[in-house]
Parts: structure tokens; sequence; C-alpha cells
């Protein structure tokens, strides 16, 4: 499967003072970008491009570290833009997550909490997330491209911790990042749907 640059599914100043145009667009145009390029050679090196984005992102994993990277990072990415929305962010969680949000993450003080502790505290580049494991959610924290379907699990939610992330809006001010994303950027919905699927 050849890896495309998928178009942001909002206008690039849609998310206001919470996220620039000029991130987004250095964020999706230019890093995004280059994930795209860049694995779709290491796929086709590889003989993976027939393989599906999470069969590449899983088999490369400790053995084709190149490729490993951008195919992780696309796949992340390609969740990422849809992990935000304009007006998004807060307790307005559809009810079967939100359920879930209580009963395995100690409701949603305690998920803010720790999903933000797990973004300030991954050190260097990486992301923070919640995952689907073993049935039940949990938070993890991954450094660089590294994603929960090399843990056995299914990522539900991600935020991005890398400074090209954030740099430009918020300086090295990751833990305020993080607050803006939880409290302002979240596409619930979004979350929900994967929720629903990994649940099924």
């Amino acid at each position: 499967m050849a890896f495309e640059l998928p178009e942001l599914p909002y206008a690039y100043d849609a998310l206001g003072e919470f996220m620039s145009a000029e991130t987004l667009e250095y964020h999706h145009d230019k890093h995004h970008q280059a994930y795209v390029d860049n694995g779709n050679k290491l796929a086709d090196a590889a003989g993976m491009s027939g393989n599906s984005l999470e069969e590449i992102v899983k088999a490369s994993f400790g053995t084709n570290a190149g490729l490993f990277n951008n195919a992780a990072q696309h796949y992340n990415h390609m969740h990422f833009w849809h992990w935000m929305a304009p007006n998004g962010g807060g307790t307005k969680i559809p009810g079967n997550l939100e359920a879930a949000i209580n009963s395995d993450l100690g409701g949603y003080d305690k998920f803010k909490a720790d999903f933000m502790a797990a973004g300030a505290t991954q050190f260097g580049s990486g992301w923070c997330w919640i995952a689907m494991k073993d049935g039940k959610l949990e938070i993890m924290k991954t450094p660089n491209g590294e994603n929960p379907l090399v843990h056995g699990a299914t990522p539900i939610l991600g935020c991005d911790v890398w400074e090209h992330s954030y740099y430009i809006d918020y300086r090295n001010a990751r833990p305020k990042y993080l607050e803006a994303f939880v409290d302002s950027l979240i596409n619930w919905e979004y979350a929900s749907e994967l929720f629903e699927k990994a649940s099924a």
C-alpha cells in the first residue's frame, strides 16, 4: 500500500490559538510529507510496498529502523490530525468511552493528570496515549515514532510531543501544549470510533 499524505480534516487556521496555521503547515506539509516520501522508498526497498500500513509498522519494528520510523510516524499522524477538532476537548465524551475512562483510568480528572504527565515526562521526542490492551484502557508513552501497536495494544487517543508539534506556539512549555490539547483540541468522537472498533 503506497503511503499518501492525507488532507487535513479542517482548515489550517481552524484550531486557532491552540495550534496555529503556521504549526499545521510545517507539521503536516513538511514533516508528515517527509515520512510519506521516505516511507514509500524504504517500503519499496524492503519489498513491503504491498503490505498494509499496520503490517509494515509491526513487521519493521526492531528489524528495519528506517522503515519503522517513517511508517510508524505516518500511521501516528494519519490519526493525529483526526484526534483534534475545532472546539474540541473537555468532558463531552461519548457514553461508552466515558464509562471506560471512568472504570479503567479512574475518571476524567485522573485521565487528564496521567495523560499530561505521560506527555510531559516523555524524555526527548515521542507520544503519549490512551490505548486498549487486553480489553482495558491504559495510559502509555512511547519514544520517537513508537506506538501502542508494537506493544500489543490499540491506540485510542494520542498526542504528539515532538517539538515540531508545539514549539512555534508554546516554545519549550510542553505542559501548556498538553493542557491545551486535552482542554480544547481532542476530537472525542474520533477517539470513540476507535474505541468501538477496538472493543468489537
